[in-house]
């Protein structure tokens, strides 16, 4: 009975779901992690819930989302984006991706 969807060709063991190709698509990704932080961070600062594990849970998604814009900074820009780009720091990746052609 485990393979219910088996002879479904439109099911989710059947999709071949690649990596992203598009540089566009990629920094868009990033950027909602870095607009997902914002807006998890702001929600946990306002404090708009008195129940502790509502925020706790607000607070952990922001954590999530800041860790995976710092990975996207410092790993996905260099292997996936632009394999030549060197930099520094966090501010030369936002440089970069704001000064890209």
């Amino acid at each position: 009975m485990g393979t219910r969807f088996a002879g479904n060709p439109y099911s989710l063991s059947s999709m071949n779901l690649g990596d992203i190709r598009s540089t566009r698509l990629i920094i868009f990704k990033g950027v909602l992690f870095v607009f997902l932080g914002v807006l998890a961070g702001s929600l946990v600062v306002l404090n708009i819930t008195d129940v502790w594990w509502e925020r706790l849970i607000v607070l952990a998604v922001c954590i999530w989302a800041f860790c995976r814009a710092y990975y996207f900074a410092f790993y996905v820009i260099t292997n996936y984006v632009d394999p030549s780009f060197k930099y520094a720091g966090i501010t030369s990746a936002v440089r970069y991706l704001f000064n890209r052609k």
